[in-house]
């Protein structure tokens, strides 16, 4: 009976999470955070015993591989281009500033709020080390659920960074925990050999495993079974990790870099494989924090030290260490606004990753490990709270932020088809000819093959007369002159089906 009741405590947390998450999005918090409250309700007085420390972090593992993977695939390359720069400035020198700033600050504070605790500076630069990247599931999780458009390329830049900014705190991570178990010979010179061995693998291990995917994916014919085209990629992810780490790349870097390799070019069953990475992608980010909800004592976590010293750590990072630390990194970057700035600034989310890295100084018995991952469950769940609950409306009252447009038709092309289907809305310059449908001079193999009005969607015919409002759906061979076509019009808003 014990496997029956790992499956329906399994199926148990996962309905509950669901649910949370639906509430979640009604009551505008983050969803992964309703997921770790989930966890932390259910292992509380061992409810659900789960104490494997190792298997957490092999679930953490997997999770992010996967993560990255999908956000990587999701990310257009053209829209991180602009952002680059900026972009990897903030995932090199905003982490090691985070590390450096909150780990000093750790270490004065501390002894001054009578932290019972010894920590050493050394130690204070590792606990800071575990939370110096943003976490690129809460990032991703909670830009991409609000359906909101941010203005000056800010939405790339914070997923860029996310996506890329953990091998930083990692490498700094793995450093410090040798240097405080004394099992490495530590240098300033060693580490930043490490960083860039790790970095350069990383990067160039990711493009090429990258290039290697879509050539596997395109050139393999399974015919008999497409579904297995998403086992292919999965397998692929997983590969880049594994390899890339193996001969000491970064794997982080790598799936990210090589998920922006496929999601960047031309692959079969392009839409199948995204819904399933999206779905897949969910489940991960919903097992890994219940996972690091289950594993935290309720008990150890009330206690006045970690309290304490979480909380200041936590309204420090939010309120001086990530805004110190991003203006600096932008400083170099003039096409930013202030309150763009500001706004990174405040999207300095911290998540799983902080988590994960601090089971991984447990797992290697750092002294203190479990005060060290108690704190940093505080300060997860104060930028949770107060950053993940408020990045819709700080853009709001910031004004970088606009409605995105959603898709009336919400259609799935198959890849085989090379016919371009658009959706736009009739405004009245495009009805100045005449309001029937055939008045309107579309450029040749070009249909309008549905009108929306009203909550109704009919077929059209050439005598049908539109009217301003009308969202139609359109398909043509030739998308170039049909775009130069509607822009003549005056219509600014051209929606690709995907």
């Amino acid at each position: 009976m014990l496997n029956e009741n790992i499956l329906f405590i399994g199926a148990l947390l996962l309905f509950v999470a669901v649910l949370a998450g639906k509430a979640a999005y009604k009551l505008g918090a983050p969803a992964l955070l309703l997921f770790l409250g989930v966890g932390v309700i259910f292992g509380y007085n061992d409810f659900v015993s789960f104490h494997s420390v190792d298997f957490a972090e092999f679930v953490g593992m997997v999770a992010l591989c996967i993560i990255l993977f999908s956000g990587g695939m999701d990310t257009t390359f053209s829209d991180i281009r602009p952002v680059m720069g900026a972009g990897i400035m903030m995932a090199t020198l905003g982490v090691a500033l985070t590390a450096l700033i909150v780990g000093a600050f750790t270490y004065f504070i501390a002894p001054l709020v009578g932290i019972s605790q010894e920590i050493s500076f050394p130690l204070a630069l590792l606990l800071a080390a575990t939370m110096s990247s943003t976490d690129s599931a809460s990032v991703f999780s909670i830009l991409r659920t609000k359906k909101q458009g941010l203005v000056e390329n800010l939405r790339p830049l914070l997923e860029l960074e996310s996506g890329s900014n953990d091998p930083m705190a990692y490498i700094l991570t793995v450093v410090l925990v040798g240097f405080v178990t004394g099992g490495e010979d530590v240098s300033v010179g060693g580490v930043i050999g490490t960083f860039f061995l790790q970095m350069i693998v990383g990067a160039v291990f990711g493009y090429i495993f990258g290039r290697i995917t879509v050539w596997v994916i395109n050139k393999i014919n399974i015919r008999s079974n497409q579904s297995l085209y998403s086992v292919l990629l999965l397998a692929c992810a997983f590969f880049t990790f594994s390899f890339t780490t193996m001969v000491y790349g970064n794997g982080y870097l790598a799936v990210y870099i090589a998920g922006l390799v496929v999601g960047n070019m031309k692959i079969v069953h392009r839409n199948m494989l995204r819904i399933f990475f999206d779905s897949f992608t969910w489940l991960l980010q919903i097992i890994l924090f219940l996972v690091l909800g289950l594993i935290v004592n309720v008990h150890e976590i009330l206690t006045y030290d970690v309290l304490m010293l979480g909380g200041l750590i936590g309204l420090f990072m939010i309120f001086f260490a990530r805004p110190v630390a991003s203006f600096v990194s932008l400083a170099p970057f003039r096409s930013f606004s202030t309150k763009a700035r500001v706004y990174v600034s405040w999207v300095g989310l911290r998540g799983a990753v902080p988590i994960i890295f601090a089971l991984y100084t447990v797992s290697h018995g750092v002294e203190n490990s479990d005060f060290l991952f108690n704190v940093v469950f505080v300060v997860t769940i104060i930028s949770l709270l107060i950053q993940g609950t408020t990045v819709s409306s700080m853009a709001n009252w910031l004004n970088l932020s606009y409605k995105e447009k959603e898709r009336t038709f919400k259609l799935i092309v198959p890849d085989r088809i090379q016919s371009e289907f658009s959706e736009i809305e009739v405004n009245a310059s495009m009805l100045r000819g005449g309001k029937t449908l055939k008045d309107i001079r579309l450029p040749g193999h070009t249909l309008v093959v549905m009108v929306y009005r009203a909550g109704n969607y009919f077929v059209p015919k050439g005598d049908t007369e539109l009217v301003k409002g009308d969202k139609i759906l359109v398909v043509s061979d030739n998308n170039d002159e049909f775009v130069r076509k509607v822009e003549e019009m005056g219509i600014e808003s051209i929606l690709k089906m995907q």
